[in-house]
């Protein structure tokens, strides 16, 4: 199957190519081609330093429907990395090529065009080679089948609905619903977090049972919304320091620069007109960094030990270049 749909999308190939495109061996790809002739589909080969094998004009393969699986991973085909390791990489192929042998002649280097112009790198930056963990394949199953599970997390058993899987910076993340025994909160109430949905680091999960039954999900649950929610709770429950600063007009426009971006917008409404400002921090060692960016553009009016911690900092610039540098060059 997806040997015709990839001549029938690309027109001749020779049997090196088909053979690197379908993971297989030559061999495999000749006694495929044969096994198609027998069964009636028109496939032929030509000679030649530039022959291969090639559908005959004309034929089109009516077998390029998608079935659910296909059609759900099309849609992650910009997120290659995140197939693999849900074990969608297959399923994502088959989805692609079937969509492109559906398009006109005309259209077909549409996907490579995209490909060639637009990529998505997930992964953070110094990301290492390990390995997917363990626990993501059953649990992508368990979202793509709504199906409940039993997890070991954190020493301890948890029923719970999976509702979606999140890539954020390299690290997989589950939404889920905790149902059974240690279940907080209700299904009752205002949002997601008082309908018992919660967020789980893949990677500290232990052993996963998945249920026979699917689970009915919850129409009104927004995977995006949900995780945005959850995202920014998160960075606003970092920030338990708040320092007063008095900024210049340049420091005024360096402060969405150096500030977290949580505490902007509190930041902002706190401003005054003599440039006072309240930021809320995550520590103070954090504010001590943010004001050292700020130079001669910030002044700490408290906490009295932070402003001790840029005075003194301010002094061993001053004496830092209180006097010309040795114009002898370092040998």
């Amino acid at each position: 199957m997806s040997l015709v749909l990839l001549l029938q999308g690309r027109g001749a190939m020779t049997a090196a190519e088909l053979a690197e495109e379908l993971e297989v061996s030559e061999r495999t790809v000749h006694r495929d081609v044969l096994a198609l002739s027998e069964a009636g589909v028109p496939v032929y080969a030509d000679r030649g330093r530039r022959g291969g094998y090639r559908l005959l004009d004309g034929y089109r393969t009516r077998l390029t429907g998608l079935d659910r699986a296909e059609a759900q991973a099309l849609f992650l085909s910009g997120v290659p990395a995140a197939l693999r390791e849900m074990g969608l990489a297959g399923v994502a192929q088959t989805a692609r090529l079937k969509a492109a042998a559906a398009l006109s002649p005309a259209l077909r280097d549409a996907p490579d065009a995209a490909a060639q112009r637009f990529h998505l790198d997930a992964p953070g930056w110094f990301a290492g080679d390990d390995p997917p963990p363990a626990a993501l394949g059953p649990l992508a199953r368990a979202v793509w089948s709504d199906l409940p599970v039993t997890v070991a997390y954190r020493e301890r058993v948890r029923e719970l609905e999976p509702y979606g899987l999140v890539l954020k910076a390299g690290v997989w993340y589950l939404a889920a619903r905790l149902t059974g025994p240690g279940k907080k909160g209700g299904t009752k109430g205002r949002g997601t977090e008082g309908r018992g949905f919660l967020i789980f680091r893949v990677d500290r999960v232990g052993e996963v049972r998945l249920g026979e039954v699917p689970f009915e999900r919850d129409p009104g649950f927004d995977l995006a919304g949900f995780w945005a929610e959850q995202a920014a709770a998160f960075g606003r429950s970092l920030l338990r320091e708040e320092v007063t600063l008095r900024l210049t007009p340049a420091g005024l426009r360096m402060l969405r620069h150096v500030a977290d971006p949580a505490a902007l917008p509190a930041a902002l409404e706190s401003l005054r007109p003599d440039g006072t400002v309240r930021l809320a921090v995550e520590s103070l060692a954090v504010a001590y960094s943010q004001v050292l960016r700020f130079g001669p553009e910030a002044e700490v009016l408290g906490p009295p030990e932070l402003r001790a911690m840029a005075a003194e900092a301010a002094a061993r610039l001053s004496a830092l270049y209180a006097s010309a540098p040795d114009p002898t060059p370092p040998s």
